[in-house]
């Protein structure tokens, strides 16, 4: 069967003709892959700054962002069966017995390092034609998403973030003083770092949790993501025209970043005007450059004065699926010209070197593997 990989040794990225793969345990699921997101993520990988083949490959099968369609499962499956659309989880647990957090479902937190993941790390991804994996890593998809559950993957990360601040907040009293009742976001100020698809896909979860959102990026504004922001409720600012001293005037006590750019400069002087009691998410993995400068003392110095969190996210556990195909739904009915705006460009397997390569606009681009 035909699947995009790359080879590290010899600095390739082609088509190949991969075995496929059969059912092997009584708990197996078969997916016929029907298309696969690229991000940062996979354009990395094919700069050769990271990605391993699994043990005695050569290469690795890239993807991590999927659909599938099942067509085949094993005698003991209940979570899935023939037909469903399905969106398999990126991580695999480590070995270690000492490892709490994969014993327990939860290889999102793994302690040892020693997780696999699809696509990225010592096991082959989706962009390919077929996929087998356990039924625990399947999340069944409403037949209504097929044409955007491809973004299911890249939203749970916004969902694992915000579980977290809620867990988070509960260290103080953070609900809505100015009229009682109301759930604790209506009254809080959220700003959105980078209007890429993770930063697009956060902010629609914040403004359907009721934060008022501001999405900050370099973009100018009139252009599509301007455009896709206020059609689900938010308030594009520009950083061609906007300082962050001017960002944070018209925000007011900002009370949460999400940060999603990978941008460690304008990361971190964001996080001089993070307000009081205010939480700071990370969920971009930069690049090794050179080292920044930043004022040090007035950051720790609001850290400490003014009670805030700074935390990372990555990955995400079955709960964070659930949400976002949850969530999705919500979006697709409360906003749908903006999810409509999400996905850019389908590209065939064939011009997978354009798309992995090249500098292709637009927010999502996506890999069709085949047509349900």
């Amino acid at each position: 069967m035909k699947a995009i990989a790359v080879f590290p040794g010899t600095r390739e990225i082609r088509l190949i003709d991969h075995p496929e793969p059969e059912l092997s345990t009584v708990t197996d699921v078969k997916l016929r892959m029907i298309e696969v997101g690229v991000c940062g993520t996979d354009k990395e990988i094919c700069a050769f700054e990271y990605g391993t083949p699994p043990e005695g490959s050569d290469y690795l099968v890239i993807g991590h962002e999927s659909l599938g369609e099942v067509v085949e499962v094993g005698t003991k499956v209940s979570r899935v069966k023939v037909g469903d659309l399905a969106v398999p989880m990126v991580r695999r647990p480590c070995p270690h017995e000492t490892c709490l957090a994969c014993r327990s479902g939860r290889q999102d937190f793994c302690y040892t390092g020693d997780f696999t993941e699809r696509g990225i790390k010592m096991q082959h991804g989706f962009m390919t034609e077929f996929v087998v994996d356990d039924e625990q890593y399947m999340n069944v998809v409403p037949p209504g998403l097929r044409d955007v559950a491809v973004l299911v993957e890249p939203l749970t990360i916004a969902e694992k973030g915000l579980t977290q601040l809620w867990q988070v907040q509960q260290r103080l009293p953070w609900a809505c003083p100015l009229e009682p009742g109301k759930p604790a976001a209506y009254c809080h100020r959220a700003v959105v770092l980078g209007a890429g698809p993770v930063g697009l896909l956060g902010a629609m979860v914040l403004s359907n949790e009721g934060f008022r959102t501001f999405v900050y990026s370099r973009e100018p504004k009139p252009g599509p993501k301007s455009s896709l922001v206020e059609a689900a409720g938010a308030t594009y600012v520009s950083g061609k025209g906007t300082s962050l001293e001017q960002l944070a005037a018209l925000v007011g006590n900002i009370d949460l970043v999400y940060e999603a750019t990978g941008a460690a400069t304008v990361s971190f002087q964001l996080m001089e005007w993070l307000g009081t009691n205010g939480v700071f998410i990370f969920t971009g993995v930069p690049g090794r450059k050179a080292p920044i400068e930043l004022d040090a003392d007035l950051i720790m110095r609001n850290l400490v004065l003014k009670n805030q969190i700074v935390y990372g996210t990555v990955n995400a556990n079955r709960d964070a699926f659930e949400s976002a195909i949850a969530d999705l739904q919500v979006f697709t009915q409360k906003w749908p010209q903006a999810v409509r705006l999400l996905i850019t460009k389908r590209y065939s397997m064939e011009e997978h070197r354009d798309l992995l390569l090249g500098r292709a606009g637009g927010i999502k681009n996506v890999i069709s593997i085949c047509h349900a």
